[in-house]
C-alpha cells in the first residue's frame, strides 16, 4: 500500500476530524452528536465483517478505516465537551489490556484456555465491583447484542460457572422437546405462549450450535445467504419462460425450488473442486 503522508496516522486523522468539526469545517460534521453517529457505528462494523468474509485486503483495509473514523469522531466530541480524549480512549484499553492479561504482564501461571477465560471473567467481576456496578454470573451484556450472540454468550458465561449439559445428546434433546412444545402452543390462541416457546426453541438451537462450535449467528447468515440465492434461481427459471413469481403456484414453486436447491448444490460443488 502507498504511503501517502509521512505524518503518523492516527495523528493526521485526529488532526483532519478536529478540522472538519471546527468553524468553517464541515457542517454536517460540525453538527454530529454521539447520538447521531449510533447507527454507522453500527453500519461501519458490519460493513468490515462483509469484506473480512470476502477475503478483500484492501476492502478490509478500507472499512476498518471507515470504523476507526466513527471511534475518532466520538472521542473528539467527547473532547470538544472537556470530558475526554483519544489518547484517554487508548490509554484506557491499553490499561485493560494489561490488567486483564497477568499472565503475560505480570507473569502469573496459567495456561489453559478454561483457566484463561475464568481469571478474565474474575477481573472484571472485580472491575465491576469496583466501579459499583452489579457483578453477576451472566453480567451486563450490551441491549443492542443481536439476539443469537447475546444467546451464545450468556450459554458461555453459564457453562463456565458449570451450568451445562453433560453432552450434545442432552442439549439435542432439549431441542426436540422444545420444538414439541412450540407445536403444542402453535395450536393455542395465547400469542405470548407462542412467542415464548420460539424463543425458548431458539435458544436451544443456539446451545447446540455452542456446543457443537458453530456460532448461530454466522450459520444463519449462510442459511439466508444460500436461500437468497436459491430463490433468485427459482425467478430466473420463471423470467425465462416468460413469467413472473406471482403467476406460479406454490406446488410449481415447490418444484422449481428444489430444482434450484440441486443445481445451486452442482455450483458450489464445482467452486469448491475449483478452488486454489
Amino acid at each position: 500500500m502507498q504511503k501517502k503522508n509521512s505524518q503518523p496516522g492516527m495523528d493526521r486523522l485526529a488532526k483532519i476530524v478536529a478540522t472538519l468539526r471546527s468553524p468553517g469545517g464541515c457542517p454536517w460534521d460540525a453538527e454530529q452528536t454521539p447520538e447521531s453517529l449510533k447507527s454507522y457505528i453500527i453500519e461501519e462494523a458490519y460493513e468490515v465483517l462483509e469484506a473480512i468474509d470476502l477475503g478483500h485486503t484492501n476492502a478490509i483495509c478500507e472499512e476498518l478505516g471507515d470504523l476507526l473514523l466513527q471511534v475518532v469522531l466520538q472521542a473528539r466530541i467527547f473532547e470538544e465537551r472537556g470530558l475526554f480524549n483519544l489518547d484517554d480512549v487508548a490509554n484506557g484499553i491499553a490499561d485493560k489490556l494489561e490488567r486483564r492479561h497477568p499472565h503475560v504482564f505480570n507473569k502469573s501461571h496459567i495456561t489453559t484456555n478454561d483457566d484463561l477465560q475464568r481469571q478474565w471473567d474474575d477481573i472484571k467481576r472485580e472491575e465491576k465491583s469496583q466501579q459499583g456496578q452489579p457483578t453477576t454470573t451472566l453480567g451486563n451484556l450490551p441491549r443492542h447484542l443481536p439476539a443469537l450472540l447475546k444467546a451464545k454468550k450468556i450459554m458461555q458465561k453459564a457453562s463456565r460457572a458449570g451450568f451445562d449439559w453433560p453432552d450434545i445428546t442432552f442439549a439435542l434433546a432439549k431441542v426436540h422437546e422444545e420444538l414439541m412444545e412450540c407445536e403444542e402452543a402453535f395450536l393455542e390462541s395465547d400469542y405470548q405462549r407462542k412467542e415464548d416457546e420460539l424463543g425458548d426453541l431458539l435458544f436451544a438451537a443456539v446451545n447446540v450450535g455452542r456446543l457443537l462450535d458453530i456460532d448461530a449467528e454466522n450459520a444463519l447468515e449462510k442459511t439466508i445467504k444460500r436461500f437468497t440465492r436459491r430463490f433468485t434461481l427459482v425467478e430466473e427459471s420463471l423470467k425465462n419462460r416468460g413469467r413472473n413469481i406471482d403467476s406460479a403456484s406454490f406446488d410449481e414453486l415447490l418444484s422449481l425450488w428444489n430444482e434450484a436447491k440441486q443445481q445451486d448444490a452442482c455450483t458450489f460443488q464445482d467452486s469448491q473442486n475449483t478452488s486454489p
